[in-house]
């Protein structure tokens, strides 16, 4: 099935590793054009180095929770590709412990970067685009469901969520699709360390998923691929698990 990403132009935070180099590599290698964007200057080269640089693939390294940072992303796309046709959000997970257990502190900085970040990118980002666009944002499963000692994401993923849905009523009438992810355990970077924390938390894991396995971080990219693509037109405002069944809700 032809996606119809050929010539569109990208923007993905969080691109450089795990989720986000998974959908950058899965728009670059359908046609796209991508700005990706993460905040280490040498894991941003060499991720745009593996997706085959220059002239589809550019990086700008970049701290989400930085108010410029969402402008300074569409004026890349502009600059370097003149357009922008969507955006895939993504950032790094919260640090892990019960909502009761983590500092002030912590909390405050976790708002800052996966809260406000996330929804100043879709705010500022949604200004740069045309009609028949879209915007993913990457969640988490902890939005239908809370995940023992991750009380910073049970908070927060939620509220985005609903976030999402309100965007999505917003800009629809200007073609512009906004729609939420809910990763489950993929073997990414991250969920590698959170296993090392837990080492019986896998076992249990993978027998709470009823395909047995984790999933890999390029069956979560096509997955946004396919819904930042005007094949996936007419969905907007909803949040789809790609958790290999795990969730029990609907």
């Amino acid at each position: 099935m032809d996606l119809g990403l050929s010539g569109r132009v990208y923007v993905v935070t969080g691109g450089s590793k795990g989720l986000g180099f998974a959908t950058a590599a899965a728009l670059a290698g359908d046609g796209a054009r991508v700005v990706l964007s993460s905040r280490n200057p040498d894991h941003v080269a060499a991720a745009v180095e593996r997706l085959g640089g220059a002239p589809g693939v550019v990086g700008v390294p970049a701290d989400l929770a930085a108010p410029e940072t969402a402008q300074r992303l569409a004026d890349a796309a502009h600059e370097h590709f003149g357009r922008l046709d969507g955006a895939l959000i993504s950032v790094g997970g919260p640090p892990p412990g019960t909502a009761a257990s983590v500092s002030d502190e912590q909390w405050r900085s976790a708002f800052e970067s996966v809260f406000l970040g996330a929804v100043r990118g879709v705010r500022t980002l949604a200004g740069r685009l045309s009609g028949d666009a879209a915007i993913g944002m990457v969640l988490s499963s902890s939005v239908r469901s809370p995940i023992t000692g991750l009380g910073i994401s049970n908070g927060l993923r939620p509220g985005l969520a609903m976030v999402a849905k309100d965007m999505a009523d917003e800009f629809g009438p200007r073609g512009v699709r906004v729609f939420g992810l809910l990763p489950g355990r993929i073997a990414t970077g991250r969920m590698r360390q959170l296993d090392e924390a837990d080492p019986s938390g896998r076992e249990r894991a993978v027998e709470a998923i009823p395909l047995r396995r984790y999933g890999d971080p390029e069956e979560f990219g096509r997955t946004a691929a396919f819904l930042l693509s005007p094949a996936a037109g007419y969905v907007t405002g909803s949040v789809v698990a790609v958790d290999g069944g795990a969730l029990r809700a609907l």
